[in-house]
């Protein structure tokens, strides 16, 4: 049948495979409509031969360390979402796993950092995130639980000596001010980069790693493919946040780590280097990155 017009829910085509494979450092399998498996071939079929899932609650990151722990070729993070952190503090009926929480307190928000510690021992976990501040939807009161809660994130990654995975909306000065009062860990990753070129060149003396997704690809977010400009190649990550974030020309159409070389191909032409060259980079930053 063919796709209406207005209608999103058709699946991008399948882009030309990469020559030299890349991971997709940044993806929620268990949001996609297919099942692991079936994601992962497709995935592989076009040079996309490693995923980084990410936990974003509890029931989330239990899922991603043991999805991890079934495929070779999945790596997990686990964390509170910035945004989860107030749903458990305040209470929330839009929870990410659409469980309806009560106020429970800083009690229950110590309780789920614990949890997340556990899970952070694992060794099919690579990472401690995502986790961040998000103020695009937070008060003050939520804005302060979330500091809060990523600075006791920071302590996880640096204990267990994990990458430290970051989500960053509208609070990229309180972002970085945490990350250099608490100490940043070895390895952090800016996900989905969203800053502009003058926070780039600071991540990048910082010696942070910026993922780039979707958003590069679009036409009015010039700021980003400015930040990318001057991103050092041994620094630079490419991910789909799927099923969100799809590249353009697929903005709103389902999002899938099988597109992950519509985004590297634009951030090629953006870095002005071969399609290969950034590919093989961003495979060896990804791995140097995760510790796998």
């Amino acid at each position: 049948m063919a796709r209406s017009k207005g209608d999103n829910s058709t699946p991008p085509p399948v882009p030309e495979p990469l020559r030299v494979p890349v991971a997709d450092s940044h993806t929620h399998l268990d949001m996609q409509d297919a099942s692991p498996e079936e994601i992962l071939a497709k995935a592989a079929s076009v040079g996309v031969d490693t995923v980084v899932q990410v936990g974003c609650d509890i029931p989330g990151s239990h899922w991603a360390a043991e999805t991890a722990a079934k495929y070779d070729n999945v790596h997990a993070t686990v964390a509170l979402h910035p945004n989860e952190a107030p749903r458990i503090v305040l209470g929330d009926p839009d929870g990410w796993s659409g469980q309806r929480r009560g106020p429970g307190g800083m009690a229950a928000l110590e309780a789920a950092i614990e949890e997340i510690d556990a899970l952070a021992a694992l060794p099919q976990v690579r990472g401690v995130g995502e986790t961040g501040l998000d103020y695009f939807r937070t008060g003050p009161e939520g804005a302060g639980i979330q500091q809060e809660s990523f600075r006791r994130h920071i302590a996880l990654a640096k204990k267990h000596g994990k990458a430290l995975v970051i989500h960053d909306r509208d609070a990229h000065e309180d972002v970085l001010r945490i990350l250099t009062e608490e100490g940043a860990p070895e390895r952090t990753v800016f996900h989905c980069y969203s800053g502009d070129e003058e926070m780039a060149r600071v991540c990048a003396e910082a010696g942070y790693y910026l993922s780039f997704a979707g958003p590069v690809t679009f036409p009015a977010n010039q700021h980003l493919r400015a930040a990318l400009a001057v991103t050092p190649m041994d620094r630079i990550l490419v991910e789909t946040d799927a099923p969100f974030l799809t590249p353009a020309p697929f903005r709103g159409r389902p999002n899938a780590p099988y597109l992950i070389p519509v985004t590297l191909r634009a951030m090629a032409q953006v870095k002005g280097v071969a399609e290969d060259e950034l590919a093989a980079a961003v495979a060896a930053n990804t791995a140097r990155a995760f510790d796998y």
